[in-house]
């Protein structure tokens, strides 16, 4: 399958919003309680995505990738923070803070590129899913495994409980 990755323009907020909520139902409806979706809709995430492609921060590199004229996957990663879960501090510089492709692209190639734009292959973490396999089979492909750190759930979604991956 053809894509491209580009940096993401503030133009690109709104399409970006509404993939990233278009790949939260296909991946988590059914994990977590009916109501979180009241709150959490693409125009809810559309001030995110106009921040993060402002391109405030050097140090954060964000990418997204299109197929057919058709925004299908987007990555972001920058500095590791506390502040995301207290409990367990950094144990990586880098961090994964999102990749998430459509499931009509799974398996195409996009998520690794993404992966490589936003991360590269040096040191890094994430913080994935305790409940997605597939996304942690994908970054065991790519050197990570998961380190023991484990929280009951995520800042955005509090049922859905969360482990850390590193390389």
């Amino acid at each position: 399958m053809n894509f491209t990755l580009r940096t993401p323009t503030a133009a690109d907020a709104p399409a970006l919003a509404g993939v990233h909520h278009r790949c939260w139902t296909e991946t988590y409806t059914g994990q977590v309680d009916g109501s979180f979706w009241d709150g959490f809709t693409a125009a809810s995430l559309v001030p995110l995505w106009e921040r993060i492609s402002a391109g405030d921060s050097p140090l954060r590199s964000s990418a997204l990738a299109e197929a057919g004229g058709e925004l299908v996957g987007l990555a972001m990663a920058g500095p590791s923070s506390v502040r995301e879960h207290p409990a367990f501090p950094p144990v990586r510089e880098r961090q994964l803070f999102m990749l998430y492709v459509l499931a009509s692209h799974h398996g195409t190639g996009v998520g690794q590129a993404l992966l490589e734009a936003v991360a590269g292959e040096g040191p890094a973490q994430l913080w994935v899913a305790a409940e997605n396999p597939r996304a942690q089979a994908f970054y065991r492909r790519n050197g990570f495994r998961p380190d023991g750190a484990q929280v009951a759930g995520s800042p955005t979604a509090h049922d859905i409980p969360v482990l850390r991956m590193v390389r």
